[in-house]
């Protein structure tokens, strides 16, 4: 009897994906198999394909997965309170659960960490990523139930937002009154504009550069108070005009690879307030970084890794109440087998065509 198969982007090499027909893994009483549904698409997959995130190979990418369970094993069902044709989230990480980090509520820092996307194509069951039309879910994933009414173009959205959440709201603790200055205009800078807004922010700032006109007007729609083309206009005297010279309380920086923005977070943030660190850069040093601005100012400078539950549940509750037109950020769906052309659509390599957020669909075909 022929082994039954499912369909799955693997990449092979940098800037190389390939479809193959992977064998469907059996699953036991604690895992459960996800049918894709949705798979959006970022700046760390661009990050895997190009080989600056230095994963094993063959690997399936995708750690945004949206879809159905398909099957599932009775412990797992009670321990997610989910069901065959439930539609879920899936968190990203794995951890342990037993390790210090864990044990106090900071799982997304495991000392044993994985995430999906990440696991070789080797590692049984071999179906890890969620550019596939089955994903393997393993028994220490953690999921969330998503209305299965929305269309999952838009459901999809839930990882985006949710960093945007935890990024931009739960580690600078913004609240009403706040000032918030958010660099990069991408699908996690509008997810940041729109978590802030949640959060009562009293002015929200976003920056871009002049090719993304199209973003920093959605911004606006979507509740930023001023959008800065920083190629055209004089960031730090526009900040300095925006807060009557005081600087922003929060400053967010969730742009990729240009280190420019970190340097410029320090003079734009007010004494005593916090620059979160989010957009990663390629692990390339960071000129002119005078660390006596955080000294003198008493600047918190924070990282971020990831979203955690509290995050994804806000994103889930924001896309379910339908207050804001989320699908005016999304631009691309692209079938299972255009992977490698929704990538290099999000990198701006491909003429004439601009992605914000962009998501597979493996039930196109």
């Amino acid at each position: 009897m022929p082994i039954p198969k499912t369909l799955a982007m693997v990449q092979t090499g940098l800037r190389k994906l390939e479809p193959r027909d992977l064998p469907i893994p059996e699953i036991d009483d604690d895992s459960a198999l996800l049918r894709i549904e949705a798979c959006g698409i970022c700046g760390s997959d661009y990050e895997q394909y190009e080989g600056v995130l230095r994963t094993p190979m063959p690997v399936i990418p995708g750690h945004e997965p949206l879809g159905r369970i398909e099957a599932i094993g009775d412990a797992a069902a009670r321990r997610w309170g989910v069901d065959v044709g439930d539609r879920v989230a899936v968190e990203t990480m794995l951890s342990c659960r037993f390790c210090p980090p864990c044990l106090s509520g900071s799982y997304h820092l495991c000392r044993t960490r994985r995430i999906y996307s990440y696991i070789p194509l080797s590692e049984p069951p071999g179906l890890w990523g969620s550019y596939a039309e089955l994903m393997y879910l393993h028994p220490n994933s953690v999921v969330h139930k998503v209305d299965p009414s929305l269309d999952p173009s838009i459901a999809v959205m839930f990882n985006p937002l949710g960093a945007g959440f935890r990024w931009a709201v739960e580690i600078p603790r913004t609240g009403p009154g706040d000032t918030v200055v958010i660099l990069g205009p991408g699908q996690r800078g509008l997810a940041s504009v729109l978590a802030c807004r949640e959060a009562g922010a009293d002015r929200i700032v976003v920056t871009g550069l002049a090719a993304d006109a199209r973003k920093l007007s959605l911004a606006r729609e979507f509740g930023a108070d001023h959008a800065i083309d920083v190629e055209n206009e004089d960031l730090k005297e526009r900040i300095r005009e925006i807060t009557d010279g005081v600087g922003a309380d929060v400053v967010v920086d969730v742009s990729s690879y240009s280190t420019a923005p970190v340097t410029d977070a320090l003079d734009l943030v007010a004494p005593g307030g916090t620059v979160v660190l989010a957009g990663v850069k390629g692990f390339k040093p960071i000129p002119d970084f005078i660390s006596d601005k955080i000294v003198m100012k008493e600047i918190q400078v924070r990282g971020a890794i990831g979203v955690t539950s509290s995050g994804y549940r806000s994103a889930i509750r924001l896309l379910e109440s339908r207050r804001h037109p989320v699908e005016k950020m999304h631009t691309h769906d692209f079938r299972l087998r255009e992977a490698e052309l929704a990538i290099r659509t999000l990198a701006r390599e491909i003429p004439d065509d601009e992605s914000i957020h962009s998501c597979l669909l493996p039930g196109k075909g």
